[in-house]
């Protein structure tokens, strides 16, 4: 029987082609696309037959999965029922054991050269790898026999991207990324504790769409995702370069909206879509609930410092020359952008994100 493409799978399952286009629509958005691509991205996904993907969970902790469950643009139901086949995955599946194992080798020797591999958690090295086994095999093994016949690698989350909390100091698993292993597939990393759901299913529609992943930073991220930091489009970012800063998380500034650095907000120099995007269907984001951001889609997150120290950037200029920003015109105002990219850079060089291959593989 000839497998069905995604529109015919569709119309079979009543939903119309309005409905598909209206789906789409949100999908280019999403994606950052022309206006109006709405149509040919319909089109294209209309046509496209189910890839495998393979899910390999190692050392994390759930929260990625946990919160790919709450996507809502594109669903988790959306992806695995009309856009993937999810043909083996820890949490979700239904088989368990023997037959989980059996899924998984089937998946690969079936789609050789075509799957999807998405790793969450980190993967141990030291002692031969034996601090997180899987059926009896280390995550090492099982990670490079999967990334041999995938088309691409998903690193999902901190932990995947850049080792996460496994590999803060003083890392006694040896813990690394999943880009210290896998060297010859192409990989895109998902940073976040836990990354922003839409941002995990926007790379993965993307591939579904182009046959390949989205422009990568460099450290592998997505630009049309990572590509400012939250501090480019947080709502409180006025507050910051008037000099207005919140000096406790229950005082006068913080009740009236101000600016968090001095508490020890990281989103000068964290890069996300947190403050764009938002959590639970756009409802919030920690900054908007009162809380700073605390960098975690950033390497080495973990051992960047307290999470309530305040980088150690130079900010009180900035409400002084705001203030003449108010009564001097432009001239001022100019002053204030120069101070505030200068704060920005210094604030950055301080944090130090390490680059993909700073990150060291442990012994």
């Amino acid at each position: 029987m000839m497998e069905l493409n995604l529109a015919e799978q569709l119309a079979r399952h009543g939903i119309s082609r309005r409905e598909f286009l209206k789906y789409c629509s949100g999908l280019a958005a999403l994606l950052a696309l022309p206006p109006g691509s709405g149509e040919a991205l319909a089109d294209k996904l209309g046509s496209v037959s189910k890839p495998s993907l393979i899910w390999l969970s190692f050392q994390e902790c759930t929260g990625c999965t946990e919160a790919l469950t709450r996507s809502y643009s594109p669903t988790l139901e959306s992806l695995i029922f009309d856009f993937l086949s999810l043909d083996y995955h820890h949490t979700l599946q239904a088989a368990s054991g023997e037959g989980a194992e059996l899924a998984r080798e089937q998946a690969m020797k079936e789609n050789f050269g075509h799957y999807l591999l998405a790793v969450d958690g980190s993967i141990p090295l030291k002692d031969g790898g034996v601090y997180s086994t899987i059926a009896g095999r280390t995550n090492l093994d099982l990670l490079e026999e999967a990334a041999k016949g995938a088309a691409a690698v998903i690193a999902v989350g901190t932990c995947a991207s850049f080792g996460g909390l496994p590999m803060a100091n003083p890392n006694p698993t040896g813990a690394v990324p999943v880009s210290r292993i896998v060297r010859d597939k192409p990989v895109v990393n998902v940073p976040g504790c836990p990354p922003v759901p839409t941002v995990m299913t926007g790379v993965l529609a993307h591939f579904l769409l182009f046959g390949a992943l989205p422009e990568l930073d460099d450290q592998l991220r997505p630009r049309s995702f990572f590509g400012e930091t939250i501090h480019d489009r947080c709502y409180r970012r006025p507050f910051y370069d008037q000099g207005k800063f919140a000096k406790s998380f229950d005082d006068e500034g913080a009740r009236n909206g101000w600016c968090l650095f001095e508490l020890g907000c990281k989103g000068p120099t964290t890069h996300n879509v947190c403050a764009t995007t938002k959590w639970n269907g756009g409802t919030s984001f920690p900054i908007e609930s009162g809380h700073g951001c605390l960098g975690c889609s950033e390497p080495h997150f973990w051992d960047a410092g307290g999470f309530y120290q305040p980088l150690s950037t130079p900010v009180s200029p900035l409400g002084k020359i705001a203030v003449a920003a108010a009564g001097a015109g432009l001239a001022a105002g100019a002053a204030v952008a120069i101070a505030n990219r200068k704060a920005k850079s210094e604030a950055r060089a301080q944090h130090q994100p390490a680059t993909v291959d700073d990150l060291e593989r442990k012994p």
